[in-house]
């Protein structure tokens, strides 16, 4: 018997237990007349189109490292549609949504194992669908979060510590940072900090994760060294992971209006434009450089656009949906480069494209908010997005670089030498992922 697990079962095994202690909430709609049926139907969509994302983000990241990583890597973000479920369930939403304590974290116990969870609208949070609803459409957001950290220790972490540190991030990082900036009393929130979709709350968060995890775990044995450097295993999932990703942020972004509404119109809108002028700007600018036009390129400028126009897409027009998503991919391309020449081993450029990706898009909504922004003369939102960037700059950071500590005094972080030689695939899960040659046949003539 491996007693490393027993621990973690009993856990899962008391967690799941505890719901049969809790009565059933009510599910019928028929008492809710404020819940409108389009609304609800849309939020249905959406939800399915966010879930959708995490195994999208498997196939993009599986097919960047090398092949005897795939497996390992695309389990990472796969298996957080799993953990953070449950974990979700149990105290993350309420931490997340719950009666706010001073602005800083939801009570624990206002929504504990989806306690109160049901048919009925929260007028606060969203008021034309079931609280329920809007709680499992958060999930997804909280799923991704972790899963997009994974691609910076990529091919060198130790999975039982991965999986514990996603659960302490989650209730220490992202849940505060979602109360903050989405619960209405939360005090980023009061100060008028806008993020539609999750650029701060997701994008930031996950980029300053990434950033400390590849400090924290150091380079690769590989990191350097061109004779060892491998490539990617499997360009066609990155093409589609990022088709993937980028169908599922209509619902990321246009969801997040909350109702089929002209609003959810605009950011999907919105989505789709800047992360074209993104994807474009991205392998044109490569060509500048004198590189030539990669599908990794296009791939990569894509979802940096997608990442700066997620705080913005509601509040924002068309055109300059365009400008956010050219500038972005410009800024996100550089911060590659230059991250590229330090001794930063961030495997696959999580920080260089979510993290400085999520800033750029933080520091356009307080320019190009309708009606708030700099762009409109107006200063205040503007500046309390500075202040607020670095408020949680300096706390996720700060927060995951203590987090990975404390994982590495329970579960080692990083796996040994060999492991890592010989693959996290095999070393780690037992399994391999081997592509066929192509059968050949000759053709003779007649």
């Amino acid at each position: 018997m491996n007693s490393k697990f027993l621990l973690p079962f009993i856990v899962l095994a008391f967690i799941c237990c505890l719901g049969l202690f809790y009565p059933p909430v009510q599910i019928e709609a028929a008492s809710y007349p404020n819940l409108s049926g389009a609304d609800i139907a849309w939020m249905l969509t959406a939800a399915g189109l966010v879930l959708l994302m995490t195994p999208g983000l498997s196939f993009f990241y599986g097919g960047m490292v090398s092949k005897k990583n795939i497996i390992s890597t695309m389990l990472q973000s796969f298996i957080a549609l799993g953990v953070i479920t449950i974990l979700y369930i149990f105290v993350g939403f309420s931490l997340s949504f719950g009666d706010s304590f001073h602005g800083l974290i939801g009570n624990p116990f206002t929504y504990f194992m989806f306690r109160n969870v049901g048919a009925a609208p929260n007028a606060a949070l969203a008021p034309t669908i079931p609280l329920l609803l809007f709680a499992v459409f958060q999930l997804k957001f909280a799923i991704i979060t972790p899963a997009l950290i994974t691609g910076s220790f990529a091919e060198r972490v130790r999975f039982n510590a991965y999986l514990l540190f996603i659960c302490l991030f989650s209730l220490f990082i992202y849940a505060p940072l979602a109360h903050w900036t989405w619960h209405p009393d939360g005090f980023l929130h009061k100060w008028g900090i806008l993020d539609f979709a999750g650029g701060t709350v997701v994008h930031m968060s996950a980029g300053y994760a990434a950033l400390a995890g590849a400090m924290i775990l150091g380079q690769r044995h590989s990191f350097g060294d061109s004779s060892k450097h491998s490539e990617p295993a499997n360009i066609p999932f990155v093409i589609l992971g990022t088709g993937m990703l980028w169908f599922g942020w209509f619902g990321f972004n246009a969801g997040s209006a909350l109702g089929a509404n002209t609003t959810a119109v605009i950011a999907f809108g919105t989505t789709i434009v800047a992360s074209s002028a993104a994807m474009i700007a991205w392998i044109f600018f490569d060509g500048i450089r004198g590189k030539k036009v990669s599908a990794m390129g296009a791939c990569i400028g894509a979802v940096v656009g997608l990442v700066a126009i997620t705080p913005a897409c509601g509040y924002v027009t068309i055109p300059q949906a365009l400008f956010i998503g050219f500038v972005s991919s410009i800024i996100s391309n550089l911060a590659v480069r230059a991250k590229n020449k330090s001794n930063l081993d961030d495997t696959l450029d999580v920080f260089p494209c979510h993290g400085i990706g999520g800033i750029t898009g933080m520091v356009m909504t307080g320019v190009f908010a309708k009606d708030v922004g700099l762009y409109y003369g107006h200063t205040t939102t503007f500046f309390y997005h500075i202040l607020g960037l670095v408020i949680v700059s300096v706390y996720t950071f700060g927060g995951s670089y203590l987090l990975y500590k404390i994982t590495d005094k329970i579960v080692p972080l990083r796996v040994s030498l060999q492991d890592e030689q010989d693959g996290l695939d095999f070393t780690q899960h037992g399994e391999t992922y081997k592509l066929k040659k192509p059968v050949v046949t000759e053709v003779t003539a007649n």
